[in-house]
């Protein structure tokens, strides 16, 4: 991190269709207006925040009207002043505020995971966005750190949450859903009565619309530490932060189409851990296997790494951070 810089990206401007927003980079975050797009931000992983951001802007019609809210680790080696200056420095004209992501808020619910990294406390901050947003955003894209857009953010923003819904995702309803939970889960009547009345599908939390309205009035922060507390005594599931989203929304999430979530990538087709590519056109890559996108690789790792599906679009996403991250020509 010491030393770390980026090149300035590109100043993307709106076309004259846009819609007007307030002056300069240091518009209110409550200008109806905008799109909200909340993205972590961490020492360890920010290549791949950069990485993503840039994709957004580089798709977006409206670029002027994306405003990004970032959360930092309260104990980042990286102080979080230190990675609104790096950002700024990247992005000039870029609307954000970064909020610091109390540790403590979480860290007592926190269960041991399969992998470590499962276990950063950052991890779980899409829990708390209701909370850690200014109460005027009633709605947000969450995006992990791991991801590439190459479609209109807008299209993804304009997702129709139907009913009483509070998420949209992509769902996968052939995947096999008893996998997530325990056998001691599924055994007990009381606990997986929870899916009694709904028909579950699994879905990757790492893009999400958000309703932040609904979210707030229904105290659905409170739903998902609930099942962190029974992880903590009876030890349901194994994998982190996306079980308890299955649990409390699983069966009851807005279907978006599969484009917007290309998960799985960097994973490994010699170990078998890739994902099936989804059919169609892609707007969204999402590098959620062990060979993350925003961590560095070495040029012979690189070579040995078979990622699933999309080797050629790795290895140009990596070469450009090894010159510091000047992905602009994406």
């Amino acid at each position: 991190m010491v030393g770390l810089r980026f090149a300035e990206a590109p100043d993307y401007r709106n076309g004259m269709e846009c819609p007007v927003s307030g002056n300069g980079q240091f518009v209110s975050s409550c200008d109806p207006s905008l799109v909200h797009v909340a993205v972590t931000l961490d020492s360890e992983y920010l290549r791949g925040s950069i990485a993503a951001v840039h994709s957004v802007l580089k798709h977006a019609s409206c670029p002027e009207n994306v405003f990004f809210h970032f959360i930092a680790a309260e104990f980042d080696p990286a102080s979080p002043r230190v990675l609104s200056q790096l950002v700024r420095s990247t992005f000039p004209s870029l609307r954000f505020k970064v909020y610091i992501f109390r540790e403590d808020t979480v860290i007592n619910l926190i269960s041991s995971s399969i992998r470590q990294a499962l276990e950063n406390p950052l991890n779980y901050a899409r829990n708390y966005l209701g909370d850690i947003l200014d109460p005027c955003v009633d709605r947000v894209i969450y995006l992990d750190s791991d991801v590439v857009v190459v479609d209109d953010i807008y299209k993804l923003w304009n997702t129709t949450l139907a009913g009483s819904r509070i998420i949209g995702a992509p769902e996968y309803c052939h995947a096999n859903f008893t996998k997530y939970f325990s056998d001691g889960f599924w055994s007990d009547p009381v606990l997986s009565r929870v899916f009694s009345a709904r028909k579950p599908c699994y879905f990757n939390t790492g893009v999400m619309v958000m309703d932040l309205v609904r979210w707030r009035e229904g105290n659905y922060r409170r739903r998902i530490e609930n099942w962190m507390e029974v992880q903590r005594k009876r030890r349901i599931y194994e994998l982190g932060s996306l079980p308890p989203f299955l649990l409390v929304f699983a069966g009851n999430v807005e279907a978006i189409d599969h484009r917007w979530n290309q998960h799985g990538l960097g994973g490994d087709n010699v170990r078998g851990s890739c994902r099936s590519l989804h059919p169609g056109p892609v707007s969204l890559l999402h590098w959620s296997g062990k060979g993350s996108l925003g961590l560095g690789l070495t040029a012979r790792s690189l070579v040995l790494l078979i990622i699933c599906g999309s080797l050629m679009i790795y290895t140009k996403v990596m070469r450009t951070l090894e010159r510091r991250v000047s992905l602009w020509e994406f």
